[in-house]
């Protein structure tokens, strides 16, 4: 057998041991090889792509130690309690535990007795930590959220960029970026910053084909809301709003129809916080309303809806974050309620925080990821494509079946170019002078005092639209906007104005397509999932999924670490007898058959023979 043929036996044969997997992903491979064989890496998987086995595999291969530089202390505890529970030695040093748990934690580093360790990045350039990575053997330099080294990135971070300093301390060492959101140009500037040596190159296809996309306007927000959370009742939502007194109040309310949901964010103290995550991660709890922190630290695989209450402010953000959903590969929903005036809410934020970190204005690429992310809301284009291209990648497909637009839960505009030549009109009329809150209102004949101070209740097209609700109305400017019809500034006080092509627009010269949200939206969520329980047994499901939650509670650990949503529904639809048979079952490792296979084995038998 060749030496290579050897060292793939291994590779999935140590795969299978830990992790009970008997194959791996696109690019998972490549990863794990160029680790191996000590070659720089950058590699650009989506959420729920298996970024952390490219780095944990390797590890596990060879001699010696393995750093991951990692921005999160309970990310950082996640990843480790999952691995120890699959066997795996690893330790985590950070400034949430207690000083004789950092020394067991070195000590065993010191030893070569754990394959991982896991830091912040203060922690890492400490002089202590730095002082012990310098004495063992540490064979590579993981950098996860990788992005955040980088300026133009989502979520820039200036601790990252000390971390290149690294490389003179351990020479020896390859080194490996890691993240799930990167454009061209964010993954050049990863390469620059951490000086990264001949790098393999690995990006993935971000395309999430398991999460179904909706994009709505915002006409209703409680009872959308409470339309998706329906949709995924008993199974777990994380609901986002941008501030803390929203994410209280949709809480309660959310407790108030019936529904078993709590807040989450940063004003709460650190106890209630820990007991809601602990809630939420232990199926105890299964709604949680946040602010867009709460996610980032949390590994459950299992989410099988996220609700955007409000726009987003970059398409990245809006990635990583929807990103949470199915992250086990089954089918999960993401829908995003949006309004025009989102946009002007994140301009606002986003200059009082410029502003007081001494600037003027937000730098200029926040401000143009956040006018992509407007346009992204506002188009009716296909939302897997549109994501696709927007991280520089292509998108074959002609519908994917799997967002609003394709699954026609979008209904054309009866009269489209009509309405739009009333909406151009009444811009013409206000001189491009006011922005779409004042439009809107002049079209549907509102009473406020200033449209009769400026004599606006005067204009031709005062009123010309009054049947139609405002947040449709708003929809179609931000259509037009998009099909060049109109142009919004990007003042603080935006303005909507008329372009060159609006006279062709007005005069009936080009056709317009204006789309607005069916009354009652057929979920197709649902139907997309029946592939993924084709033959599994639902009561089963249902009875093993309580069990997981029991032995959970018992442990005091996340129920994800028991076993994931795909391996329970897989222990549902083929009904293992014995150890051999449950073995064959993805995610069943050698750890996890030694500790849970007969409690698991004697549910199901039980099952099997109890009466209908």
């Amino acid at each position: 057998m060749t030496e290579t043929n050897t060292q793939r036996q291994e590779i999935f044969t140590t795969l299978k041991r830990f992790w009970g997997y008997d194959s791996l992903r696109p690019l998972q491979e490549q990863a794990v090889r160029a680790s191996l064989e000590k070659q720089d890496s950058l590699v650009v998987l989506p959420t729920g792509g298996g970024k952390s086995l490219c780095y944990q595999l390797p590890a596990a291969l060879r001699d010696g130690t393995d750093v991951v530089v990692s921005p999160l202390i309970s990310l950082m505890q996640d990843q480790v309690d999952g691995l120890s529970a699959c066997g795996y030695p690893a330790v985590a040093l950070h400034s949430g535990l207690p000083s004789h748990q950092i020394d067991q934690a070195e000590t065993k580093a010191r030893n070569g007795e754990t394959n991982l360790i896991y830091a912040a990045p203060e922690r890492l350039l400490s002089g202590r930590t730095l002082s012990m990575l310098e004495n063992i053997n540490v064979r590579s330099v993981v950098i996860d959220e990788a992005h955040c080294v980088s300026h133009w990135g989502h979520d820039f971070r200036p601790e990252y960029r000390r971390l290149a300093h690294l490389r003179s301390r351990l020479p020896h060492a390859s080194w490996h970026a890691y993240t799930a959101t990167a454009t061209q140009r964010v993954r050049e500037d990863i390469v620059t910053q951490l000086g990264l040596h001949n790098p393999a190159i690995l990006v993935g296809d971000c395309d999430r084909p398991n999460l179904t996309y909706r994009v709505q306007p915002r006409t209703n927000a409680k009872a959308q809301l409470l339309e998706a959370v329906t949709r995924h009742a008993n199974q777990a939502v994380i609901v986002y709003c941008i501030s803390r007194k929203n994410t209280e109040s949709t809480a309660d309310w959310l407790s108030s129809r019936g529904v078993n949901a709590a807040p989450y964010h940063a004003g709460l103290d650190a106890d209630r916080r820990q007991r809601v995550q602990d809630a939420f991660m232990q199926e105890r709890l299964h709604v949680v309303v946040a602010t867009v922190a709460f996610g980032m630290g949390v590994d459950r695989s299992d989410v099988r809806c996220v609700v955007h209450m409000a726009m987003p402010k970059s398409i990245e953000h809006y990635q990583q974050e929807a990103g949470r959903a199915g992250r086990d590969g089954l089918e999960a929903e993401c829908v995003l309620l949006y309004s025009s005036s989102d946009a002007f809410k994140w301009r606002q934020l986003m200059t009082r925080s410029a502003m007081e970190a001494g600037a003027d204005a937000p730098p200029e690429h926040q401000m143009k990821m956040l006018d992509h992310i407007n346009r992204f809301c506002s188009s009716m284009r296909c939302r897997h494509a549109a994501l696709a291209r927007y991280f520089d990648q292509g998108y074959e497909k002609e519908s994917c079946g799997a967002c609003d637009v394709c699954l026609d839960e979008n209904e054309l505009a009866a009269d489209a170019v009509v309405v739009a030549q009333k909406i151009l009109s009444c811009v013409a009329r206000l001189g491009s002078r006011f922005g779409a809150t004042h439009v809107v209102d002049v079209l549907r004949g509102s009473n406020k005092e200033k449209i009769h101070r400026l004599g606006h209740d005067g204009l031709s097209t005062y009123g010309l639209l009054k049947d139609t609700p405002t947040p449709v109305l708003n929809s179609f400017i931000d259509q037009l906007i998009d099909a060049g019809a109109l142009a919004r500034t990007d003042d603080d006080r935006p303005v909507v104005q008329l372009t060159e092509t609006s006279k062709a627009f007005l005069k009936g010269q080009r056709g317009v397509t204006l789309r607005r949200p069916k009354v009652a939206a057929d979920s197709g969520a649902d139907k997309r999932g029946d592939a993924d329980w084709q033959g599994v047994d639902r009561p089963l499901f249902e009875r093993l999924r309580a069990l997981r939650r029991g032995l959970a509670a018992e442990r005091g650990v996340p129920a994800y670490l028991i076993f994931g949503d795909q391996t329970l529904r897989e222990l549902a639809r083929i009904k293992p007898r014995d150890h051999a048979e449950m073995r064959l079952v993805r995610g069943v490792g050698q750890r996890k058959l030694e500790a849970f296979g007969d409690i698991f084995l004697a549910d199901i038998a039980e099952h099997n023979t109890s009466p209908i």
